[in-house]
């Protein structure tokens, strides 16, 4: 890859980037952690309260990459064929036959809105086609579209009527992205464009071939065996169990972090430096990248809820402790 063609696709980025932002005020960070994933072949969970754009922002993401979009409501009456689809039975020349009729999961962005609202039967009607890209019904199995990205929305205050993911599909997802509150200024944005008859008109800038071109591009991303080795010891880091585990892992958390993080933290870093203009990754690329990555992976046990702590400050003091 040569420096102009670094330039182009950071050019490319960056315009597809600045598009999404007329149809999402503010959100920077979520914004940039979501094209990561979606150039890295990752699928994501976002958490935050009802109202901030969660569903808005996936719409407008499908919009400018130009690319199939499809939205499942999850409830608890929603069934696994009612999101992978199903076999019909059908008259052709005078027999009954079966006919495969696709469900919403056979798109390229699909939106799982509110997906812990659904019972753990149909949420793992997503694993396989989050994990392998192809969905299963009855002997036959069917490679869904590419690019395919799942991007999941779940409120973390409201328990009520909810079925918490489980460590199994969480791990599924690439990132954990925290949607958070707007500033005031963004808030006064926001109704600018909301409550008001000013119109955004979104344009598609990218398309998905382009993505797939990305993708491969960011595997040829330098990174070097010291790197490599940092990213790594984080993720072992997390772990209670292995020798050499710090004090405080042993006394705040119950489980670490499986390989996939160690493959998402590599794909994300590389991502990172690419977009930022740069052919090698940086131990400031590893660091920022392994919030996303490791916060959901990372489970605590009691004692770091009694203290009130985040994975977040876990991640902190793990980026802190590991040199």
């Amino acid at each position: 890859m040569t420096e102009q063609d670094l330039k182009e696709i950071v050019a490319k980025v960056n315009a597809a980037k600045a598009e999404i932002a007329k149809g999402i005020i503010g959100q920077k960070k979520v914004v940039d952690q979501a094209v990561i994933a979606m150039l890295t072949n990752g699928n994501v969970l976002l958490e935050g309260v009802p109202g901030l754009g969660k569903t808005q922002l996936v719409k407008t993401i499908a919009k400018v990459f130009d690319i199939k979009f499809s939205r499942i409501q999850f409830t608890p009456d929603l069934m696994p064929a009612d999101v992978t689809g199903t076999n019909l039975i059908i008259k052709e020349n005078g027999n009954n036959v079966f006919s495969f009729e696709p469900g919403p999961v056979f798109a390229n962005l699909v939106l799982a809105d509110e997906i812990n609202r659904a019972t753990p039967k149909t949420q793992a009607a997503l694993l396989e086609a989050m994990q392998e890209k192809t969905v299963t019904v009855g002997k036959k199995t069917y490679e869904l579209p590419s690019p395919y990205m799942v991007l999941a929305t779940q409120n973390p205050i409201e328990n009520e009527g909810t079925y918490p993911l489980p460590e199994a599909q969480l791990d599924r997802f690439m990132f954990k992205i925290l949607v958070d509150f707007p500033t005031l200024d963004e808030l006064k944005d926001i109704m600018d464009i909301t409550v008001t008859n000013k119109k955004v008109e979104i344009n598609p800038v990218m398309n998905g071939n382009d993505i797939l071109v990305i993708r491969d591009v960011i595997k040829d991303i330098k990174l070097s065996e010291a790197v490599e080795e940092y990213a790594l010891k984080l993720v072992v880091a997390t772990h209670p169990e292995v020798p050499g585990a710090s004090d405080y892992v042993k006394k705040y958390v119950s489980c670490g972090a499986s390989p996939r993080a160690g493959q998402a933290v590599f794909n994300a870093a590389r991502a990172k430096a690419l977009l930022d203009g740069r052919a090698n990754v940086s131990f400031d690329d590893v660091k920022e990248m392994a919030y996303p990555v490791l916060r959901h992976r990372i489970i605590p046990n009691f004692e770091a809820m009694a203290d009130g702590l985040t994975t977040d400050d876990m991640i902190t003091k793990l980026i802190t402790d590991v040199q």
